[in-house]
């Protein structure tokens, strides 16, 4: 398991300071189905804009 996970998209709830995801799960989806073939097949569905 990640020690820390990575953000850099700063205008979501869950980006502290340092580039840091503070949600207590992240889940990640491919556009293809079970599988992807790279990164941009892949949206993390965690994301949630800040307000």
């Amino acid at each position: 398991m990640a020690k820390d996970v990575k953000c850099e998209v700063n205008n979501c709830m869950f980006w502290t300071e340092g580039n840091k995801c503070n949600a207590d799960v992240i889940y990640v989806v491919s556009h293809t189905g079970h599988s992807a073939a790279s990164k941009k097949e892949t949206d993390c569905t965690t994301f949630q804009p800040s307000i």
